[in-house]
């Protein structure tokens, strides 16, 4: 009975002392955990920490692992690894506090010393530390997650101005466009090296710019556009003043000549530049960014070339008459250099058409408004030649249109704008004050032929001046029909020789021997209208058919005949009429050699004199030119000798 009394003790003391052996393991093992946990305490004392605020947290956190540890059956697993995933978490934020001191370091030194890409590296191991301890959300790392923050702020700003310096070394002042443009050579651009550079920093900054719900652009393209725009509008500004200086005559009074204004070469320059500039957009910026970069790059270049243009259209406008050419040659380049830009890089077309508007809509009033001036000047003459030369309005109506075809490719587009005879509603609008209409839908023509239609505007302008210009001549010359003829005629001519000499030809083909016939031929029947009158002395009772009389080589009359069969008061008559008739076509004679003809109207009127009198007179001769037996007396002509007279009115 003893014996089994002390083997129970025994039993119960081995039981007793193994719970003690795995007491004083879970013992030992909450002791190291505690070291482990003191030892992060002191790290996290070295950067900074306090250690109330580190402390009862960690304390807190060793007697939830202590009553962790003493809870459960001995060999209990779920507590041992609640407990290492405790020691890991605390393993990574213990990283980042080891690490801030090198990455500090790196972040002082700067990109320059450090290397971009060891600078870059850093940075990004900073933002991924920051991140994690954010994701902790424990409060012991406050002070670390401020300590990480300013590191990579600064980190961010420097590189802000690594590209301010890199790209501010190699951005010059200005360049001389003209040294690229005279010799054609290619506007300079970033070099490769240095835009692979500038777009790693980029790259960078931007993605943090979006990360963080930046709005606008990043503070990178914000660099960019302020020193590339500068640049830009340093090497223009010249070329801008240029423009508005060449506009400038010496002579008022002269007619605009093509290429004669710097707005060509300043349109150049501008699409060299901006195309150099795009491409190096394109290699330091992703492509979501290369239109607002490069719209904001060129702005304070645009702002000037619209200054430029407001300047060069008030100047245009107050000198419309002469210089209305200048605005057809600005829509033509201004419209060149818009598309070529458009085609290459798909941006600034609404900021050049903004700009070109003003100049656009001068361009096309002044074609109602050069018309009106025609018609107001020819209406305002107040003498009209006695010998019917013309005046300086023909040819300088005609030069005007010889002018516009120099700049017939932007008038056509201009005339199509305007749909066919729109300059007239344009003077209509102007004068109800319907500037602002809607454009009717002949301004949308697509298949219209601007050529065409110019066409139809230069005889317009034609038709209307020679309008006014009879009218004038009806009003100042009163009755005197022959000197109207020439004069009219005399206009006519010029206006037929300047089409044929000029590149009207083609354009007034079909148009010209219409409208020039119409006013030839009433030009032609004032002047003959003279001849009526002397045609009435040509003409006897015993005559009673108007047709032409028969005259020629063989004289199948016989005048003493007819003469015989006369009383004496007939024949006393027919000298009357011989003697009217020399009179009356001896002034003409005169008057016609003292008039101031045109060569070619000259020989037209001398020939439709001829037709009308020489055939009468040879009928009248015929039948009684022995009314005065050959001695002259009444008869100052015979046939041959009145021809001659025709010939010398050639």
């Amino acid at each position: 009975m003893a014996i089994g009394l002390s083997g129970g003790r025994a039993a119960a003391d081995e039981e007793a002392r193994a719970e003690v052996d795995v007491l004083n393991s879970r013992l030992e093992k909450t002791t190291q955990l505690t070291k482990k946990i003191q030892a992060c305490l002191g790290r996290l004392e070295e950067t900074g920490k306090s250690v109330r605020d580190v402390a009862g947290p960690l304390n807190g956190e060793t007697k939830k692992l202590q009553v962790l540890g003493n809870s459960g059956p001995p060999r209990s697993r779920p507590g041992r690894k609640n407990i290492e995933s405790v020691i890991a978490a605390i393993e990574r934020l213990r990283q980042p506090a080891d690490s801030k001191n090198d990455e500090e370091r790196i972040i002082r030194m700067g990109p320059d010393k450090a290397g971009l890409s060891n600078y870059l590296a850093s940075i990004k191991r900073l933002n991924k530390a920051l991140g994690d301890m954010k994701a902790s959300n424990l409060r012991s790392t406050k002070q670390t997650v401020d300590e990480l923050q300013r590191l990579v702020k600064s980190g961010n700003t420097q590189l802000e101005n690594a590209f301010d310096k890199l790209l501010r070394i190699e951005t010059p002042r200005d360049i001389e466009p003209l040294h690229f443009i005279t010799k054609n050579k290619p506007f300079p651009t970033l070099s490769q090296e240095l835009n692979t550079r500038l777009g790693v920093i980029n790259e960078y900054v931007s993605g943090v710019h979006r990360r963080q719900g930046g709005s606008g652009e990043s503070p990178i393209a914000k660099i960019y556009a302020e020193l590339r725009s500068q640049r830009l509008s340093a090497s223009l500004v010249n070329l801008a003043a240029a423009s508005s200086n060449t506009a400038k005559k010496k002579n008022p009074d002269a007619i605009y000549r093509a290429g004669t204004n710097g707005i060509g070469t300043y349109a150049q320059a501008m699409e060299g530049l901006f195309l150099a500039e795009y491409e190096n957009i394109c290699s330091i910026f992703t492509r979501d960014d290369w239109g607002p970069v490069f719209q904001a790059t060129c702005q304070p270049a645009l702002l000037e070339l619209g200054r430029t243009l407001r300047e060069l259209n008030n100047h245009i406008k107050a000198h419309m008459n002469t210089d209305c050419y200048l605005a057809y040659e600005i829509v033509e380049i201004i419209s060149g250099l818009s598309n070529n830009l458009e085609a290459r890089t798909g941006e600034l077309k609404s900021s050049f058409a903004g700009f070109l508007r003003p100049v656009r809509d001068t361009a096309k009033s002044s074609l109602a408004e050069l018309l009106e001036d025609t018609k107001r000047r020819a209406n305002a003459l107040q003498v009209i030649p006695a010998d019917g030369a013309p005046l300086p309005i023909v040819s300088e109506t005609m030069q005007r249109l010889q002018s516009m075809v120099d700049f017939l490719r932007p008038i056509s587009s201009i005339m199509v704008s305007l749909g066919d005879g729109g300059w007239r509603s344009t003077v209509a609008s102007a004068r109800g004050g319907g500037g602002d209409a809607i454009p009717s839908l002949s301004s949308f023509d697509i298949g219209a032929d601007g050529k065409e239609i110019f066409a139809h505007y230069c005889a317009d302008t034609i038709d209307a001046l020679m309008a006014a210009l009879e009218n004038r001549a009806r009003a100042l010359l009163q009755q005197r029909k022959p000197v109207m003829g020439v004069f009219l005629a005399n206009s006519v001519a010029i206006i037929e020789r300047m089409v044929r000499d000029s590149e009207l030809a083609p354009l007034l083909e079909s148009r010209r021997g219409p409208l020039l016939d119409t006013w030839r031929k009433k030009a032609a029947s004032l002047y003959t209208d003279t001849c009526k009158d002397i045609s009435v002395h040509l003409f006897d009772v015993i005559h009673t058919s108007r047709g032409r009389p028969t005259s020629g080589g063989q004289n199948t009359i016989d005048s003493s005949a007819i003469l015989k069969g006369l009383s004496s008061k007939d024949k006393e008559n027919i000298k009357t009429k011989f003697a009217a008739f020399n009179l009356a076509f001896d002034e003409m004679v005169m008057r016609h050699r003292q008039y101031s003809m045109e060569r070619e109207v000259r020989q037209a009127f001398a020939k439709d004199v001829q037709n009308m009198i020489e055939p009468l007179y040879n009928r009248f001769w015929d039948r009684y030119h022995e009314v005065d037996k050959g001695k002259g007396k009444y008869v100052k002509y015979d046939k041959s000798a009145i021809a001659a007279v025709f010939l010398t009115l050639y």
